[in-house]
């Protein structure tokens, strides 16, 4: 007996020193998460999946950013990232912009505040989002920050215009192709059509698509609308999650079979890539003055938007899997 515990126990050893060291140099996808949380709460969805993908060892939260100005938007961020252990990921705001607020009668950006811990009081107390973005890209290594924006193109509009300055020397446009791997963004409907985050800040929108460096996917308003959630989040046993209590009061509000899950799937995406879940249409998506797009398409093209691959119900398994993170 002692003779197989004393062969055992080395190989026992070295293959955890193997496990471990393969889970150490696992490379995290750095991300910055830009949203206009407020008007609508998938975004609560969205940033939760994000956490629970940092918990797995799948991301790395550079900075949360909001592209609404109003009142409870960075309050609630704050709520998310303190209550899954984060509450030093910095968060910005834009200085001008839209200021959209939550229009359900029960407010879910009120109650969550109201709720949870957290450290901003109102959306004017966060960092110039510009800023933030300067700062945190010029400490990144070249070409390894993936952007994935949920909300009106506001911020980054403002960022491909913002000069030199103490963060760095390039121009923003310069900056984001030096430490930028790829956006990708909520927005959009395809192969042509109106969608909200376009139309709602549609100067900054024609900005950040005809001026943006790096590739970008796009997931389009045809791809989440097909995704419920929350239906099962709100029956399950796990603790009052913000993403819980915000689903709770919204659902029972108006959307009895569950909520579209348009910037889940951008989150999804951009972490774990498009496959298995989705195939892409390469081109360009053209955004005119109206707030509307069209859709050209080009072997080499810029833009990506999401098509079908996976079954709607396994990949509304996945993503809400995601958002039952407790």
């Amino acid at each position: 007996m002692k003779k197989c515990t004393f062969h055992i126990l080395p190989i026992l050893l070295c293959l955890l020193t193997i496990q471990g060291c393969s889970q150490t140099h696992t490379p995290l996808v750095s991300v910055i998460f830009d949203t206009d949380m407020g008007p609508d709460y998938d975004d609560v969805g969205a940033l939760t999946l994000l956490h629970a993908l940092a918990d797995n060892g799948e991301a790395r939260i550079l900075a949360t950013i909001s592209s609404n100005r109003y009142a409870f938007t960075v309050p609630c961020i704050d709520v998310i990232n303190h209550y899954y252990g984060r509450p030093d990921i910095p968060i910005g705001a834009p200085l001008d912009g839209v200021d959209l607020e939550d229009e359900h009668p029960e407010k879910w950006a009120e109650a969550l505040p109201a709720a949870f811990e957290h450290r901003y009081k109102t959306t004017a107390q966060a960092q110039d989002a510009v800023q933030l973005y300067r700062r945190i890209l010029a400490q990144e290594p070249d070409h390894s920050v993936v952007i994935v924006t949920v909300g009106f193109l506001t911020n980054l509009a403002a960022l491909l215009k913002s000069p030199p300055d103490q963060h760095s020397n390039l121009t923003g446009k310069e900056l984001v192709k030096k430490k930028v791997s790829h956006l990708v963004s909520m927005a959009g409907r395809f192969p042509k059509g109106r969608e909200y985050n376009v139309y709602i800040d549609t100067p900054a929108s024609i900005v950040a698509f005809n001026e943006w460096p790096t590739s970008v996917i796009l997931s389009g308003f045809e791809i989440g609308k097909e995704i419920l959630t929350g239906k099962r989040l709100i029956a399950s046993d796990i603790p009052d999650t913000p993403a819980k209590v915000a689903y709770t009061i919204c659902l029972r509000q108006g959307d009895p079979y569950g909520r579209m899950s348009w910037d889940q799937t951008a989150v999804l995406v951009a972490v774990r890539g498009t496959e298995p879940y989705f195939g892409t249409q390469r081109g360009k998506m053209v955004v005119a003055s109206d707030g509307s797009n069209t859709w050209e398409e080009h072997p080499n093209g810029p833009h990506q938007y999401l098509t079908w691959k996976m079954a709607v119900e396994p990949l509304t398994t996945i993503i809400e899997d995601l958002m039952m993170h407790p």
